[in-house]
């Protein structure tokens, strides 16, 4: 900063900008909290139904979001600007008051374009004795005057550079930056620039304190926008892909790995969370860094020029964080082309690690070698991208592969179907030298994401929105496929808690596809969003099929209970809303509606308890500890503000396709969740439910008690108790019961009811 430029400087304008900020940040703030209190709230707690279910309340959702994020970002900008007009202020004054004293020693500072000097103002004929006599006085206020300059750029320069960074983080909409003063963003901005020059090192030149330095800061900084975009684009795409290759080479990185290799997987993480961060933001530089990442999957990286392939490095640094969707599923495509290339369009496997190959993945799961694998570990945090790419197509019946229909011609294959149907995984073994199951795990949970709409492992809130056409039409596919081939799901019992939660989610859907007819069906079973079809059949056979594991048992047990309550108690409270038939009475149309809930209700536990009976006998007689000790476990949601089960386009609360929205405490469903999860819901016995048998007829009474219970608790709740209803649902519920085991039978060729086995099929 030149001399006359800070001497000069109108800092009023500065004054103004900081003021007009601050208001700014003020009338945000009201916005902000009336955007989530009222149009965010109301948007949750209104009823919505067809594709404002599905567009709508989402869109309002991220308007409301974008309030925040532009509170944060205008906050952020006002402590900037007041952080550099006070410095700039000091600066100046400093410098006013400098000048003044060399005015009284008789020392004049000469500011021009690029510098300044410092002089005597003594008669020329007394100039030479004065500048002998002040020389310590003229070099004294020279650096000091210098040193006011630096400071005041340095303040400037970094108030820019931040400023600038945090502008170019988004094109559209607001960015969710949040810095407390400009020093600690410009600290981000300049770590990132060091710790980026770090990495850019040969890895055999990176000592273990750098090591040390590298692992410690993408650790503090891995969510922090400014720093990872500044990480990631002065890394570079290929310097990434080169950092972490370099790292896991034993004969490139041996230092670092005798010392460090204990902490490769927490580096691992951070790395993976800095670029996920990085990849939200759209400036011009990301934009091309994601690009540049994509065409990377099929070129070689490392010593060899072989393999392994970019798209090998790269899908290991994406398994923790939310990356941009866009990225991910472009990023997807190129993975699919490039595993077509090297499958022969599927026609085998590809992927296989030697012996001599590095490890690439330091989580144990796997040796990260196949690319897929950590691929669907990114779609699983990622849902809107993990449905595309799933309903994307892997190849069409027009190209060159070996996929037949019945009918012996080539047929079209979804991403989805290529992976969960037809792919040769490859082998792999993990840290205890066990056959990996990380693979197909990874694509269980990343269906669990593409289905629901929320992360895998997560519960829907109050901002999921319900299912869409995507979500159904995946759904749909994937229930289809295991009543196709329930192996697939049992070879890989795994996957199976993924799958149980699909199933909870889709709850009234399942009941839909199990209730017969369809008059009334949509006040009956009422949802949110988009409706999947399923076939009986398929209803049949995967309700069966989940009800052989213990954990999807539980995810369905609880998800049908939990939805059967929270519905008998939305009929009572609402007896008009099914089968509206002047020629009956309310009553009478209620207890129809009531008994159809729990009749199908009882088909639900009919059939996953014939699986969970058959499961006991082909162990052996095993007792039902497995699935007592994972209904206990799976327990949180009867405390939780989700209640898997319910959709409902009519009533208020209502949440993604299986999920009523709202503290579930003190309601009908929660008292028998809990009362199941805690072994205090009890029958006529006094056994306890769901804790008292080995065979299916525990099963049996254990589900009239609780349909039981749930009509009772339902009713008292509403307000409005039908002791007839209550005292016929256990007969209804008896009669789905005996149905489920007339489906099994005609479904599964006899498979699954007790002691009367014949083959698994």
């Amino acid at each position: 900063m030149d001399l006359d430029a800070l001497r000069n400087a109108d800092l009023s304008l500065l004054d103004d900008a900081v003021e007009d900020w601050s208001t700014m940040v003020g009338d945000l703030e009201t916005l902000m909290d009336a955007a989530e209190k009222g149009l965010h709230g109301a948007a949750n707690k209104a009823s919505w139904a067809g594709y404002n279910a599905t567009v709508s309340k989402e869109f309002i959702g991220r308007t409301a979001g974008e309030f925040t994020d532009a509170h944060s970002q205008a906050s952020s900008i006002h402590k900037i600007l007041q952080d550099t007009r006070d410095e700039l202020k000091t600066f100046k004054g400093q410098l006013g008051d400098a000048i003044e004293r060399g005015r009284q020693k008789n020392l004049t500072v000469i500011g021009y374009e690029g510098g300044f000097t410092v002089t005597t103002n003594v008669p020329p004929e007394g100039r030479a004795q004065q500048d002998q006599d002040n020389k310590g006085e003229i070099t004294a206020l020279r650096d000091e005057i210098q040193k006011i300059l630096e400071q005041a750029t340095t303040s400037d320069t970094s108030a820019n550079a931040v400023l600038m960074a945090i502008a170019d983080q988004s094109r559209l909409g607001f960015s969710d930056v949040d810095y407390a003063d400009r020093d600690s963003a410009a600290k981000a901005l300049k770590d990132a620039e060091e710790l980026a020059d770090l990495a850019k090192q040969k890895p055999e030149d990176l000592s273990v304190a750098e090591f040390d330095r590298l692992d410690k800061g993408l650790k503090e900084y891995a969510d922090d926008p400014l720093f990872a975009e500044r990480f990631a684009t002065r890394l570079g795409p290929q310097g990434t892909l080169d950092f972490w290759t370099g790292i896991n080479d034993p004969h490139s990185a041996w230092k670092i790995g005798q010392q460090r290799v204990d902490q490769y997987d927490d580096l691992q993480k951070s790395l993976s969370l800095t670029l996920a961060t990085a990849s939200q933001s759209d400036n011009a530089d990301m934009t091309q860094w994601k690009s540049t990442m994509i065409d990377l999957v099929d070129k070689p990286v490392g010593r060899n020029g072989g393999f392994p392939l970019g798209g090998q490095v790269m899908t290991n640094l994406m398994r923790w964080g939310d990356f941009d969707d866009r990225f991910l599923v472009d990023y997807g495509d190129k993975l699919i082309e490039t595993e077509k290339k090297f499958t022969s369009n599927g026609r085998h496997g590809a992927w296989t690690r030697t012996g001599m190959d590095p490890l690439l993945n330091r989580t144990g799961t796997d040796s990260g070698w196949d690319p897929m694998t950590g691929y669907l570990k990114a779609l699983s945090n990622s849902p809107d991208a993990a449905t595309e790419f799933f309903n994307d197509t892997f190849v069409t019946k027009d190209e060159d592969h070996d996929f037949k229909d019945d009918k012996g011609k080539p047929e079209s294959l979804t991403n989805f179907d290529y992976l969960f149907e037809e792919r040769d995984w490859p082998q792999d073994q993990d840290d205890k030298g066990e056959d990996s199951i990380a693979g197909r795990n990874n694509l269980a949970m990343a269906l669990e994401a593409a289905t629901t709409g929320h992360p895998a492992g997560e519960l829907p809130t109050a901002d999921t929105p319900p299912h869409n056409a995507e979500q159904a039409k995946l759904t749909q596919s994937l229930v289809a496929s295991i009543s196709e081939k329930p192996s697939r799901l049992t070879e890989n019992s795994y996957m199976s808690d993924s799958m149980g939660q699909i199933a909870a989610e889709y709850m009234p859907d399942i009941h839909r596809g199990l209730h017969p007819g369809t008059t009334g069906e949509a006040n009956l079973f009422p949802i949110a969003g988009s409706a999947a079809e399923f076939s009986e059949r398929d209803t049949t056979r995967l309700l069966y099929t989940l009800g052989r594991n213990p954990e999807s048992y539980a995810a369905v047990n609880l998800g049908q209970t939990s939805y059967t309550t929270q519905l008998m108690q939305y009929h009572f409270e609402h007896p008009d809303v099914y089968a509206n038939d002047p020629a009956f009475s309310q009553e009478d149309r209620l207890k129809q509606g009531i008994d159809d809930i729990a009749r199908t209700a009882g088909q639900v536990e009919g059939m996953i308890g014939a699986g969970r009976a058959y499961e006991g006998e082909i162990e052996g007689g095993q007792k039902d500890a497995d699935y007592n000790a994972k209904i206990e476990s799976i327990g949180t949601w009867g405390g939780t503000a989700i209640g898997i089960g319910v959709g409902m386009a009519t009533a208020p609360l209502t949440g993604p396709g299986g999920a009523i929205i709202g503290d579930l405490a003190g309601t009908a469903a929660d008292e028998i969740i809990s009362g199941i999860t805690e072994g205090s819901l009890k029958d006529s016995s006094e056994e306890v439910v769901f804790r008292n048998g080995e065979e299916i007829e525990g099963t049996r009474s254990s589900t009239y008690a609780a349909v039981e219970a749930a009509a009772q608790k339902a009713g008292k709740n509403s307000g409005h108790s039908y002791p007839l209803i209550e005292a016929s649902v256990g007969t209804s519920a008896e009669s789905g019961f005996d149905s489920a085991g007339t489906k099994i039978h005609d479904y599964l060729d006899g498979e699954g009811i007790p002691r009367q086995l014949d083959s698994e099929g």
